[in-house]
C-alpha cells in the first residue's frame, strides 16, 4: 500500500497530525451508538467543560502495525475496549461497549492508513479518550460526553540499542492512594506524575520508582509503566490492588513468563529490598515494551542489577512478544487482531 512521504527512520514519539479522527458524543443516562469520522484538527469546548475543570476523563494507548505478513494489525483491542469502559464506569460516565470501541478504532485506521509506518519502521499510536464535556459549575457528573480517537506515526521508543533505565524511588511523592483512582487511566493520575518526572530528570534519573501509599516497603509502579522481577525461577510482579493499572502489556507478559519461559510467576507484594538484589528488574507498557532497569537509587545509595544490563528473561520476553504484535511469529493466543481494509 502506498505510504505517506515521512522519514520513518527518524520518527520519534511525539504527536504528528493525521487525515482523520473519530468522535461521537452520548449523553450520562444513554448509549454510545452513533459517531463517524472527522478531519484531524482542533476541536471547540466549553470553558465550563467538566473535563477541563474537574478531570472528568480517561484514556487509552494502543498501536497499529503493517506486519511480516503484509497486513495491518492490532493487539489485543478488546483489552483496551474493556479497560476504558471499566475507566469511565469509575468516573461516572457512560460505558463503551466492547464492539463499538473496536469497530471506532477500525474505522480510524483505516482512514489513516498510509500513516502507518511500513514494516519494522514502528507503528501507529492510537489514542482513545473519553470526556466529560457539557458546561457544569458544580462538582458532580457532566450530562454529556465525548469519545475521541487520534492517530500519531511513531517510531520507536527508543533510537539505536535499549538503555536499562536508572531509577529513583520516592521518598516524596506517591503515584496513587488506596481506595483512590489508580487502577484506571485517569487523566489525573498523569498530570500528578509530571513534577516528580521533572525532579526525577532533574537529578540525572531516566524515571520514578512509585511506593505504595499505605507500605513504602512495596512497590507500586514506575511511571506509566508496571514493574517485575526476576530472581531464579520467579519473576513476581505487584498484584493488582487497587492502585496499579492493570496493564496490557503487564498480563500478556504474565502469560508469555509462564507459559514460554517456564518461569513461576506471582501477582503478589514486591518489597524495594528485593528489587536491590534481583537477578533483572524490567518494565512493561504499550510505548516501552519490555524495558530492563539498570540502577534504583533510594536514600542516596545507588543499587545495580545485573551489572546495569538487560536480563535474560526481559530479553526473551521483548523478543516473542515483538515477534507476535508484528506477526513474525506464531500468535497461539488469539492476540493479533487483523484490521480488515475497507
Amino acid at each position: 500500500m502506498k505510504k505517506q512521504n515521512i522519514d520513518w527512520d527518524a520518527l520519534g514519539f511525539g504527536v504528528y497530525p493525521t487525515r482523520s479522527m473519530w468522535k461521537s458524543t452520548c449523553p450520562i443516562d444513554g448509549d454510545w451508538t452513533s459517531g463517524g469520522l472527522i478531519p484531524y484538527g482542533n476541536i471547540e469546548i466549553s470553558p465550563a467543560a467538566g473535563v477541563l475543570n474537574y478531570g472528568q476523563g480517561v484514556f487509552e494507548g494502543m498501536k497499529a502495525y503493517h506486519s511480516a505478513k503484509n497486513r495491518i494489525v492490532l493487539f489485543r483491542p478488546d483489552r483496551n475496549g474493556k479497560r476504558i469502559a471499566s475507566s469511565s464506569k469509575r468516573l461516572c460516565m457512560p460505558e463503551l461497549q466492547t464492539d463499538y470501541f473496536v469497530n471506532a478504532v477500525e474505522k480510524v485506521v483505516n482512514d489513516n492508513m498510509d500513516f502507518i509506518p511500513p514494516y519494522g519502521k514502528g507503528g501507529l499510536y492510537i489514542r482513545p479518550i473519553v470526556w466529560g464535556t457539557a458546561p457544569i459549575l458544580g462538582v458532580a457528573p457532566s450530562s454529556e460526553y465525548t469519545f475521541m480517537i487520534y492517530t500519531a506515526p511513531v517510531g520507536s521508543y527508543f533510537k539505536g540499542n535499549i538503555k536499562p533505565l536508572n531509577l529513583i524511588a520516592s521518598e516524596f511523592y506517591h503515584r496513587a492512594a488506596p481506595k483512590g483512582i489508580g487502577n484506571v487511566k485517569a487523566i489525573g493520575n498523569y498530570s500528578a506524575s509530571l513534577r516528580p518526572v521533572i525532579e526525577a530528570k532533574a537529578q540525572g534519573f531516566d524515571e520514578v520508582l512509585y511506593l505504595k501509599a499505605d507500605d513504602e516497603r512495596l512497590v507500586e509502579e514506575v511511571g506509566s509503566a508496571n514493574i517485575f522481577m526476576r530472581k531464579g525461577n520467579q519473576l513476581v510482579t505487584p498484584k493488582l490492588s487497587g492502585s496499579i493499572l492493570p496493564g496490557v502489556t503487564r498480563q500478556s507478559i504474565i502469560q508469555l513468563a509462564q507459559d514460554q519461559l517456564g518461569l513461576n510467576v506471582e501477582e503478589g507484594d514486591l518489597l524495594l529490598k528485593d528489587i536491590f538484589s534481583a537477578d533483572e528488574v524490567f518494565c512493561t507498557g504499550t510505548a516501552v515494551v519490555v524495558t530492563p532497569v539498570g540502577q534504583v537509587t533510594f536514600q542516596g545509595e545507588t543499587h545495580t542489577i545485573n551489572d546495569g544490563n538487560m536480563g535474560d528473561a526481559a530479553t526473551e520476553l521483548r523478543k516473542t512478544l515483538l515477534g507476535i504484535q508484528q506477526e513474525e511469529i506464531e500468535d497461539p493466543y488469539g492476540w493479533v487482531h487483523k484490521v480488515n481494509i475497507l
